[in-house]
């Protein structure tokens, strides 16, 4: 037993609540999950209908091949190693959910501001998924669906189709972690084979098209750097990436999770801390091979169409695998909701916890039903991503210098619950300074909102440190006193 799990206070007795999720209590054994769950979990959370609006940033920025290819290798791993090395030692240690560890770490006033804008903030990103999906049954229905830059609901049509999406997405969620983990691992297999169906439909249309053959792995990569990713001038209105730009972006895109400690909630449920290994699931078939495949999708689309630059998952799925392409849209939007809903849910169920979980998850499914009918939320998803994870990434911080580092600096862990505090000035002081001072450099020192979790969260570790010394020195001094 580490010095920090020995130093943290036990918990209540474990007694299961009654939907069995123990958003207040340490998991039991008998409710742990293997290691295939998660894979399930995490191929289908990351491998999206997302992907088609994310895949095609590359290809409007002007990125290289190489760039592109070798950033997101080594991206990804990288969000691999934080899941696997910050997250599920922690999570699988302690057991608790990220907002029921906060409250003790934090104090229930601070946690509640916390948990206030992790929840509306995860039911923006699952409306967006909502929105994602409705733009296949718009294909199928043939109703008018919004443009780049539509704000609003374009029509009865698009409303009903949000509120059917919304509603199947909210009961699957409603119904528990089990849920959400049996529905993705019924779903991965067969989205993977339509993404990868999707990037060889690409292929085989540009060399069609172009009149080029393929005969070996070095003309296939001499198609990708003329062709599809070439690096030339991005799009009007993007921003020029390069090598790193693809390396954090595909590290913090889900920071959130990782370094944001909000996977404590999924992976408490792990039976041993390395499957966190289950992310690399989502990040190598998500993010890199779905990234790949949207990518020469759209970059098939200008090729016919130069002035085509729209991004709708639903047109673009439909004319490359037809009828399989919407329903692979529809339900890879569905899997990514779901965990968002019930990470959302636990949160809001944080802030209010005689309530039962599952009545808190239909409320969530709700409001993340109405974001999604606004179709804005959706068309500016990497900017909002970027924003979402700088905000939670320090909390994250706090939760990792709680566990590790102040037992070995000689410091009390869950400092707000020991000493009976409604805010801890050490959290708020790393959240609020640390998140000031990411915004402050990306507003007026020119630092690209990608870059900036990384920073954000160091600093944050660094306040948290010295701010928790200088209360218990002083928590010390009075008592002594």
């Amino acid at each position: 037993m580490s010095s920090a799990s020995a130093e943290a206070p036990t918990g209540p007795a474990v007694e299961p609540v009654a939907a069995g999720e123990f958003e207040r209590e340490p998991v039991p054994e008998r409710a742990r999950l293997g290691f295939r769950s998660f894979v399930g979990m995490y191929a289908g959370e990351h491998c999206a209908g997302t992907e088609l609006m994310i895949g095609p940033l590359f290809v409007a920025s002007g990125v290289s091949a190489f760039d592109l290819v070798v950033g997101l290798l080594v991206g990804n791993a990288l969000a691999v190693l934080s899941w696997l090395v910050v997250t599920a030692p922690i999570a699988t240690r302690v057991r608790l959910t990220l907002y029921r560890q906060l409250e003790r770490i934090c104090g229930r006033r601070l946690v509640t501001l916390y948990n206030l804008a992790n929840g509306v903030m995860f039911c923006f990103l699952a409306g967006s998924m909502i929105t994602v999906s409705a733009t296949a049954v718009g294909v199928l229905f043939g109703f008018p669906m919004p443009a780049l830059g539509d704000a609003y609901p374009t029509g009865l049509g698009w409303v009903l189709a949000v509120l059917a999406v919304g509603g199947l997405i909210t009961v699957v969620a409603a119904f528990g972690y089990r849920s959400v983990a049996r529905f993705a691992n019924l779903a991965a297999p067969w989205m993977v084979l339509v993404f990868v169906a999707f990037g060889l439909v690409g292929l085989s249309e540009f060399l069609r098209t172009t009149g080029s053959e393929v005969g070996s792995p070095g003309e296939l990569w001499r198609l990708a750097e003329t062709a599809i990713w070439t690096g030339g001038d991005p799009l009007p209105g993007q921003v020029k990436f390069g090598f790193w730009h693809v390396v954090f972006f595909a590290w913090f895109c889900n920071g959130a999770m990782h370094l944001g400690m909000s996977d404590l909630s999924v992976l408490r449920f792990a039976r041993r801390s390395w499957h966190g290994l289950a992310s690399g699931a989502g990040m190598y078939v998500g993010h890199f091979l779905a990234w790949l495949a949207a990518s020469i999708l759209y970059a098939l689309q200008l090729h016919r169409d130069p002035a085509n630059t729209d991004v709708l998952p639903g047109p673009m799925a439909w004319q490359a695998c037809g009828v399989a392409g919407l329903l692979c849209v529809v339900v890879a939007g569905w899997t990514t909701a779901n965990p968002t809903i019930y990470r959302a849910g636990l949160a809001f169920q944080a802030i209010v916890p005689r309530s039962p979980r599952f009545t808190v998850t239909l409320f969530t499914g709700a409001v993340a039903t109405v974001a999604g009918l606004f179709p804005a939320i959706a068309m500016r998803l990497l900017g909002f991503v970027a924003l979402y994870g700088l905000v939670l990434v320090p909390m994250g911080a706090v939760v990792f210098a709680d566990f590790w580092l102040l037992p070995r600096l000689g410091l009390r862990s869950w400092w707000a619950e020991r000493r009976g505090l409604r805010v801890h000035p050490a959290a708020g002081l790393a959240w609020g300074g640390s998140l000031a001072a990411a915004l402050l450099a990306v507003r007026f020192g020119g630092l690209p909102i990608y870059f900036a979790a990384l920073p954000a969260w160091f600093l944050a570790i660094l306040l948290y440190v010295v701010a928790s010394a200088v209360v218990q020195r002083r928590a010390g001094e009075e008592a002594a006193g």
